[in-house]
């Protein structure tokens, strides 16, 4: 079986994962797009996602070590996100090893990226639209089925102009999520 779905959580996805593990279906690989490839199975399976920021070979061979020692396999991981999956089966002992720093990292690092593409984007609105009007001038001297016609056509491209607003919005909620987050870690 195989899933698409994008998470900007990283404990929503651990969730959903574990709720996947809870049906029957063993993850077996994630890929960097987005794509979960699970199978099923009759045993009880738990996952846990770590964060970490870049390791060096030589590091990641003794962070895998260490995690395998304690009977984690480890499915896939990306130098680009940090998150490392972890899967084992269920024999009481669930909690990985993770500690809040790497958890504060990951939201921090989320925080950069929304705040320098929300800038990036926004940047670019005001270049789009220091001289320009959303609609055509004329649309709105038209009169009668022609109006509605050329409003209908042009509405497509208008959204298609705000769409670069729109990702400031998204950005920006992006950005306050994970500054909450990264917040709440930090204090405790």
């Amino acid at each position: 079986m195989k899933r698409v779905k994008v998470f900007f959580n990283i404990e929503k996805e651990e969730q959903w994962l574990n709720e996947q593990l809870q049906k029957g279906y063993r993850c077996r690989n994630i890929s960097s797009l987005g794509i979960y490839t699970f199978e099923k199975t009759d045993k009880r399976y738990v996952m846990r996602l770590d964060y970490q920021d870049y390791l060096s070979k030589q590091k990641l061979a003794e962070y895998k070590g260490i995690y395998e020692d304690f009977g984690w396999d480890y499915l896939n991981g990306s130098w680009f996100s940090g998150i490392r999956y972890w899967q084992k089966e269920d024999d009481g002992q669930t909690e990985i090893f993770s500690d809040r720093q790497s958890k504060s990292n990951y939201y921090k690092r989320l925080m950069d990226y929304s705040f320098w593409l929300g800038t990036l984007c926004l940047a670019y609105s005001f270049m789009l639209y220091s001289d320009s009007a959303l609609y055509h001038k004329g649309l709105w001297s038209m009169e009668g089925s022609l109006f509605w016609k050329a409003l209908l056509f042009e509405t497509p491209f208008v959204v298609l102009k705000l769409l670069p607003v729109i990702l400031v919005v998204l950005l920006a909620r992006s950005f306050y999520k994970s500054y909450r987050k990264y917040s709440m870690l930090r204090e405790n």
